[in-house]
């Protein structure tokens, strides 16, 4: 007998409280959309084993889920530091994660990289149905028989991860004056904090002795971008004691990078 086909309509209806949650938090908790793709995100890659976090959360009160949006995105933000703080304050994911070994103190430092291509990685994939609008519309359509049969809903569901173009990816870098940061800084930093991430920093071309002012970072992937801001406009790092700033690469004509 042939295997039974997984279909979209069949990913969103197992993700039902994945969505739910995502509408939770952007009209209950007034959270930035980026913020709560990440913490759904987020919340998924801890819903394995027997955790099952996810469906604990369709009863949780607003200000419970709002404690639980706080420490998701406080997470993600300590997750682009090179030294994770010990013993993070999320005591109800904690709580919510059972079997994850979140209350020893080197938990996140360990598995810092681990959980962030994990994240970005879920982004890339089944998020892309979850966070998609148009096609839990359709599926409510078709829930309550205002559309019949569709071929998208019945379409196969396969994991297809699609390269977007490297501006799409990037991120514009810019340096306090007289205090830019090496090319190899940049990179290392990345590699060492989230693995294999990235793809290569640019710098901007100087005459003489003159010291670059901005540059460009390319990740393996649009999500780490989303990951870097988590909602901000613009994203500090410190890099050898410098600072650094990191917002999402616009591209323009003429551009001086190499």
């Amino acid at each position: 007998m042939a295997a039974a086909v997984t279909t979209v309509r069949d990913v969103l209806y197992h993700y039902t409280f994945a969505r739910g949650l995502y509408e939770r938090l952007i009209s209950d908790c007034e959270c930035h959309p980026q913020v709560a793709r990440n913490v759904v995100a987020l919340l998924l890659w801890f819903d394995q084993g027997t955790n099952k976090v996810i469906s604990h959360l369709p009863s949780m009160s607003t200000t419970a889920l709002g404690h639980l949006l706080n420490e998701g995105s406080c997470l993600i933000h300590c997750l682009r530091m090179r030294n994770v703080p010990a013993a993070l304050p999320t005591p109800l994911l904690s709580a919510l994660c059972q079997d994850s070994h979140m209350d020893d103190p080197d938990f996140f430092a360990v598995n810092q990289g681990h959980i962030a291509r994990g994240v970005a990685d879920l982004l890339d994939g089944v998020c892309t149905l979850i966070f998609d609008d148009r096609l839990y519309h359709l599926l409510r359509r078709y829930q309550t028989g205002l559309v019949g049969r569709n071929l998208e809903l019945e379409a196969p569901y396969e994991r297809v991860v699609v390269t977007v173009p490297e501006d799409c990816r990037s991120m514009f870098v810019t340096f306090s004056k007289g205090q830019p940061v090496e090319r190899d800084d940049i990179f290392n930093y990345f590699r060492e904090t989230w693995g294999d991430c990235i793809v290569r920093v640019l710098m901007e071309k100087t005459t003489g002795c003159a010291q670059p002012m901005y540059g460009r970072v390319i990740f393996k992937s649009k999500a780490f971008v989303s990951l870097v801001l988590n909602g901000v406009h613009r994203a500090p790092l410190f890099i050898g004691g410098r600072e650094i700033w990191l917002r999402a690469y616009v591209p323009r004509r003429g551009s001086d990078n190499n």
